[in-house]
């Protein structure tokens, strides 16, 4: 123990004899609390993004209650606070648009308690980036507990994986290959429990890379939601954080350019979602890390696709890779392109969490001379339509789209793009190249998840299934196909995305990872001068802060004014 009891930062809110501080130990008398309770004793924030709306977090209200176990079990007192729950599938138009204030209020929340250190409980996509975003800029002592994924899907007699299986019966369906009740029976049997989506997903890659971070305790982002391990795991972590105050274990040594870049391997090998880049690019950032797409690139030119696990892979799903020895395992196969110094919340090293680490199944956790794709899970793609970047995720889409070139079919909005899907006799083949443009940051708002473009009726109705679809919006980690997406600069602030017409063609080379388009720079300019800006989405309120301040995608689509840079770091509040 290297901090003493009258240093804890709660210790300012109870630990002096003033008329101030005898009003909080009596608030604090009137919740039933006593001087036993908090006198010499660190505080722990339990923030909790439980909420009523949000099903991968189901069970984070009982999980809550097992990290205080831990906690009271270490000798701390913990305090559970809410923040938002960040619910995928029902936050609208997208979580995307919240993942920041999300995080301004995890900083907040911390800096204004009496709180010494932090469990942060999330999972679902952007609970995890928001809550290590506002932990790491508040700068207490915290570690990270992951929800965890749901049970694998089922339904007449076929494993279904979350996302994925649903892109691909919603083709099938417009197709007239299944009616409404199998339909409805995908429905009722894709998602058994509570927990995040079971495929390597937004949510599992970016569990996983809270691990490889070294901000949760060694497994802990495979296991799945429902088992019993999981509750033990997070009592573990409410015992953890208490010793993580009294050995003053704070962010700034965890997340280091070595960490960071551990991450990115494992997020390559992993099979990651797209996502990846945003949110560990905004994590990194708020840690003073500087990281951008060239690191990525860098990175995944090195590191072959290892998880076999859907998207990228064809069969398993996240509970197979628990079974198979997890994330550990996959690091012990990764262990010579990781620097295993890298220390962790555990307060060892990464490479010393690793050791017993072993893999019980070489299909699902593939060594590095059989992988499921030969090299990482995301393409940087850089040209004239794109001179910021954009990405790919080659290892899930066909093939023979790797290099491609056809004439653009351009929507400048989603009921535009729904109309040209949904026209089972739209002229087009699977040359064309579908573009969805205004739906980056601010033209979305949010940067939603409209990249997975569904594939169009007309298409689908001869039996393709696959095409070049490239926008400036994001997709979900559980989907499929040659999308292009995340285009900086976006369409709305007049990238070179705003300037191609109808019937432009289109080029794609994923060997040379370029991204252009077939037309002169003259005729772009001339195009460019005649643009007109559209109107802003917002004219008051969150969003109308949200649109003067966001970044763009390979900028990690932070607020400018939450930068570590950005200004001098906020001061401890003033009790008086």
């Amino acid at each position: 123990m290297s901090m003493k009891p009258d240093q804890l930062r709660s210790a300012r809110w109870f630990l002096p004899d003033d008329l101030r501080s005898m009003g909080h130990r009596s608030r604090a008398m009137q919740m039933g609390l006593a001087d036993e309770d908090w006198h010499g004793k660190p505080v722990i924030a339990v923030i909790n993004t439980w909420s009523d709306l949000s099903p991968c977090h189901h069970h984070l209200r009982d999980r809550a209650e097992w990290v205080k176990r831990g906690v009271l079990q270490a000798g701390g007192m913990p305090v559970e606070l809410p923040v938002p729950s960040f619910s995928e599938q029902l936050l609208k138009p997208t979580s995307m648009l919240y993942r920041n204030m999300g995080a301004m209020e995890v900083e907040e929340t911390l800096r204004s308690h009496p709180v010494d250190g932090a469990v942060l409980l999330g999972g679902c996509d952007k609970s995890t980036p928001a809550l290590i975003m506002g932990a790491i800029s508040m700068g207490i002592p915290f570690l990270f507990m992951p929800a965890g994924a749901m049970l694998r899907g089922h339904y007449a007699g076929r494993t279904l994986g979350s996302g994925t299986d649903v892109w691909k019966s919603w083709d099938d369906r417009r197709a007239g290959k299944i009616g409404k009740e199998e339909w409805d029976g995908v429905q009722g049997g894709i998602a058994r429990s509570y927990g995040t989506c079971m495929t390597m997903g937004t949510a599992s890659t970016m569990m996983s890379i809270a691990e490889a971070l070294g901000l949760t305790l060694p497994g802990a982002s495979s296991i799945p939601a429902p088992d019993s391990a999981h509750k033990r795991m997070a009592a573990a972590c409410g015992r953890r954080a208490v010793e993580l105050v009294w050995e003053e274990l704070t962010p700034d040594k965890v997340i280091t350019k070595a960490s960071v870049h551990n991450a990115t391997v494992v997020a390559m090998a992993t099979g990651c979602s797209t996502n990846a880049i945003i949110h560990l690019t905004a994590m990194a950032r708020r840690a003073g890390v500087e990281w951008g797409l060239d690191d990525f690139d860098r990175i995944a030119r090195d590191t072959p696709v290892i998880a076999n696990l859907r998207p990228s892979g064809s069969e398993y799903l996240m509970e197979d890779f628990f079974l198979a020895g997890g994330l550990r395992a996959l690091m012990k196969e990764l262990s010579g392109k990781l620097d295993l110094s890298a220390l962790t919340v555990t307060g060892k090293s990464l490479g010393e969490g690793l050791k017993g680490a072993s893999n019980f199944n070489r299909d699902v956790i593939r060594p590095l001379s059989n992988p499921v794709y030969g090299k990482g899970s995301l393409a940087v793609l850089r040209g004239n339509l794109a001179p910021d970047g954009a990405v790919m995720k080659p290892a899930a889409c066909d093939p023979r789209f790797r290099i491609h070139a056809g004439p653009a079919i351009v929507a400048d909005s989603y009921p535009e793009l729904k109309r040209i899907i949904d026209d089972p006799d739209y002229p087009m083949t699977p040359d064309h190249v579908l573009v969805l443009r205004n739906a980056g940051p601010q033209g979305g708002p949010g940067m939603p998840e409209w990249g997975m473009i569904p594939m169009p009726s007309a298409l689908l109705k001869k039996g393709h299934r696959d095409m070049v679809r490239l926008s400036d919006a994001r997709m979900s980690g559980t989907s499929y196909g040659a999308c292009i997406l995340h285009v900086a600069p976006e369409a709305h602030v007049g990238g070179p995305l705003a300037l191609i017409r109808t019937g432009d063609i289109i080029e794609l080379d994923v060997v040379k990872q370029s991204l252009n388009v077939r037309v002169s720079d003259s005729e772009l300019n001339e195009r460019r001068s005649a643009w007109v800006p559209p109107p802003p989405r917002y004219e008051r309120g969150y969003g109308w802060m949200f649109q003067r301040h966001i970044e763009q995608a390979d900028k990690g689509c932070d607020f400018d004014f939450l930068k570590t840079e950005f200004g001098a770091p906020v001061p401890e509040p003033a009790i008086y």
